[in-house]
């Protein structure tokens, strides 16, 4: 049962992290339209997780959530994660065997993925 709360505290921050994006992105307008990309930072830290955001000019949104407990990964870093995790889904939606909105099956894509996760931890 502790399982499951976590699990539903994970997904509850993700999902208001989304909302936060929404808000700043709301909030930024029309200066978006004239940015390749936008990192957005922070967006909701809680006491287990740091979630962090990033936008693309066509609206994709990505999120990190990092263990709270992680204080070795610096901004900086964070941002080049979305940077590379960016090129990756580009690279994706150039396949033209690619589908969009089909579920993303590149073993690239995995690749940089899990690589992130390994880093993060």
């Amino acid at each position: 049962d502790n399982v499951c709360s976590g699990e539903l505290k994970f997904h509850y921050t993700v999902h208001t992290s989304l909302d936060v994006v929404e808000e700043k992105i709301s909030g930024v307008g029309k200066a978006l339209a004239d940015q390749r990309e936008l990192y957005l930072g922070l967006l909701y830290p809680t006491e287990d997780y740091k979630v962090y955001g990033y936008v693309t000019n066509s609206k994709v949104k990505f999120v990190i959530v990092v263990d709270s407990s992680n204080t070795s990964l610096r901004d900086n870093e964070i941002r080049s994660m979305f940077r590379k995790l960016h090129n990756s889904f580009t690279d994706v939606m150039c396949n033209p065997f690619y589908n969009p909105g089909d579920p993303i099956q590149s073993k690239a894509f995995d690749s940089i993925v899990s690589t992130m996760m390994v880093q993060a931890c």
